[in-house]
């Protein structure tokens, strides 16, 4: 008899049949899609009638678990998001500077 588990977001899970872990990167519900990601860091998408024949347990994450290739992705994002941000900080300090030049040599003129 399989047991049935409704796709949790960030739940790990084995696949008993096929001696697979794999954790639950995402629910589409809309398109019954659960995008799902092994230990070796590969991604697929299973329909919702495919995840429902699966015999499956959930399980803690695995001991050394480093992360997926898809957080790997986002953390390089966040931090080209953090140094533009900077940029944006830089730029806008530099133009502060040239305005406060403008503003004492207005004044030295009276």
């Amino acid at each position: 008899m399989a047991r049935e588990y409704e796709p949790v977001v960030g739940q790990w899970y084995e696949n008993i049949d096929e001696n697979e872990s794999f954790r639950v990167l995402s629910v589409d519900e809309d398109a019954e899609l659960i995008e799902v990601e092994y230990l070796d860091g590969d991604v697929e998408e299973i329909d919702l009638e495919t995840w429902q024949e699966f015999d499956l347990d959930k399980i803690e994450e695995p001991e050394g678990w480093t992360g997926s290739r898809a957080e790997a992705e986002d953390e390089d994002e966040e931090e080209e998001e953090d140094e533009d941000e900077e940029e944006l900080d830089e730029d806008e300090d530099e133009d502060d500077d040239e305005d406060w030049d403008e503003d004492e040599e207005e004044n030295s003129n009276y």
